[in-house]
């Protein structure tokens, strides 16, 4: 009636890998890790004390456990101990989480990238990817970080100020209490801080020792000890307190107590629907064949100055970049332009003006010059009025990363009286323009090449290249938050992500080929 039921007795055959389907992910992610040379993860371990689990071991352990949506590491280690294919591939060993956690944030820091590379090498000999195309973009992905634990910088630098001009005040008014004999030595305690924005905590101790010594000699001047106690006390911390926000933020406008290298961004996944403003870490990719090729990442909300850097690390990684950039409106610039000109890469990168030039809104707009004359030999503009913008001055304006940009800038002769006016300017003046001559001619290259059929073709393609990938991250694998705390660690994370989907990837091509040759 029954079945034979029984849990005391041996049951053969004893080896797990006839429990795993011929075709299984967990195999495709073996044979990737197997492959690799033995010799890449020993910069890993310098040598000394116990015998280590093998890096190969735990390195397919990761990449499989993130294929499976499985990011803690106490959970990747329940897995190990409970799921049969994640005991196969361990070889029926039990890393604890520790270890695991260890291995992945810590052990890989200077291995990950090589063993990326190695395994998109082997994508490249079999012909999934040509590096010859590269679809660039960016996603913000929350930091594992308190999202009311901010510091604003324009915040730091006000506080900041306040509070100088508060320790000015009060030296100034121990000056006036002084007698006569102390002025002179209160006058240059005084001197030697300077204006108030360059009071620093450095000068701000020396002129406390100086009071304090100052102090000894009339210990009963309670104004003196009052001021001295509201400096060591108060002030000094405070001023310290804000050179320490100011030093972490650098550059940026903000970051998180929780993940000091996490700065507060705008998410596409706002579930309050309040615009609330996240600690987060901007994710470029790029992609081929919907394959990751490359990663980095940032610290800047907007896309436009991560492509450089994106670029250079990548150029690090492979040894040079793939021959024709792809990438959206939020990388078009002149910098941007200028560096791909200077590497000799094709560029297939939108402006920001690019699809609003279309409209006849603004082929109608007079006042925008791109409908104006250029004469190149007079180096004038002629409006649409016929009035001519003679040339005036040439300014200079730097961006952060020390890329210069020269504006020149040139006014009509007479605007008074033009019947165009009212729609070509609001200004009670003549009519004055500050145009960037480069990136007039390098938005010119950029429209040609993305008018030609190729590069529509590749525009085109963009949109379901970095965008499936990232849909495929976010919602099917569910990786909405990082785990990890740091940009060093952040940026691990990111490469054992990349790496999964690469893997994850070629067994889905490759089941999806065999099928097909079966029909």
């Amino acid at each position: 009636m029954y079945l034979q039921y029984t849990m005391d007795q041996l049951c053969l055959p004893m080896d797990l890998e006839d429990d795993i389907p011929e075709n299984h992910l967990v195999r495709v992610v073996n044979t990737a890790v197997n492959r690799l040379d033995d010799k890449i993860f020993a910069s890993a371990y310098p040598g000394g004390g116990r015998d280590s689990y093998h890096p190969k071991m735990l390195t397919k352990v990761i990449v499989y456990a993130y294929t499976q949506r499985i990011y803690s590491s106490r959970q990747i280690a329940k897995a190990v101990r409970e799921n049969i294919t994640f005991m196969w591939i361990a070889g029926r060993q039990r890393p604890d989480f520790r270890t695991i956690n260890r291995f992945r944030s810590e052990r890989m820091k200077e291995v990950l990238e090589t063993v990326f590379t190695a395994v998109l090498q082997f994508l490249a000999d079999e012909n999934y990817v040509q590096l010859e195309h590269y679809f660039v973009d960016g996603t913000k992905i929350e930091a594992n970080a308190n999202r009311y634990t901010f510091v604003w910088g324009k915040a730091v630098v006000k506080h900041k100020a306040k509070l100088q001009e508060k320790v000015k005040t009060l030296f100034a008014t121990i000056d006036e209490a002084e007698k006569q004999e102390n002025r002179e030595h209160g006058g240059t305690d005084l001197s030697e801080l300077g204006e108030a924005s360059k009071i620093t905590s450095e000068k701000l101790e020396v002129a406390i020792q100086r009071l304090e010594d100052q102090l000894k000699e009339k210990p009963k001047d309670k104004p003196l000890k009052k001021a001295i106690r509201t400096l060591r006390k108060d002030y000094l911390p405070r001023l310290q307190k804000y050179e320490t926000h100011q030093e972490i933020l650098g550059n940026r406008n903000s970051y998180s107590k929780t993940d000091p290298d996490a700065t507060f961004m705008r998410m596409k996944e706002d579930h309050m629907q309040n615009g609330q403003l996240k600690p987060g870490y901007n994710v470029q990719i790029g992609t081929e064949n919907q394959f990751i090729v490359g990663y980095s990442l940032h610290q800047r909300p907007t896309d436009t100055r991560c492509l450089i850097p994106h670029l250079e690390k990548v150029k690090s990684m492979l040894g040079k970049l793939p021959s024709t950039i792809i990438a959206d409106a939020g990388y078009g610039g002149e910098e941007n332009y200028t560096y791909l000109e200077n590497e000799q890469l094709k560029g297939i990168v939108k402006y920001s003006t690019y699809h609003r030039e279309k409209t006849k809104a603004w082929q109608n707009d007079i006042s925008k010059i791109d409908s104006w004359n250029y004469d190149e030999k007079e180096d004038t503009w002629t409006c649409a009025g016929g009035q001519k913008l003679t040339f005036r001055y040439e300014s200079k304006e730097k961006t952060e990363s020390g890329f210069e940009i020269r504006h020149r800038h040139y006014r009509s002769a007479n605007c008074e009286g033009c019947p165009l006016k009212p729609k070509c300017t609001k200004a009670a003046g003549n009519r004055e323009v500050k145009v960037s001559l480069e990136y007039l001619r390098l938005k010119n290259q950029a429209r040609e090449k993305l008018r030609s059929e190729e590069g529509y073709a590749l525009s085109v393609r963009r949109m379901i290249e970095p965008e499936s990938v990232f849909g495929d991250l976010k919602n099917n694998r569910g990786f909405r938050r990082f785990l990890l705390r740091g940009l060093p660690k952040v940026s691990l994370e990111v490469g054992w992500l990349s790496l999964a989907h690469n893997l994850l990837k070629k067994a889905a091509v490759y089941k999806k080929t065999r099928m097909a040759g079966q029909v």
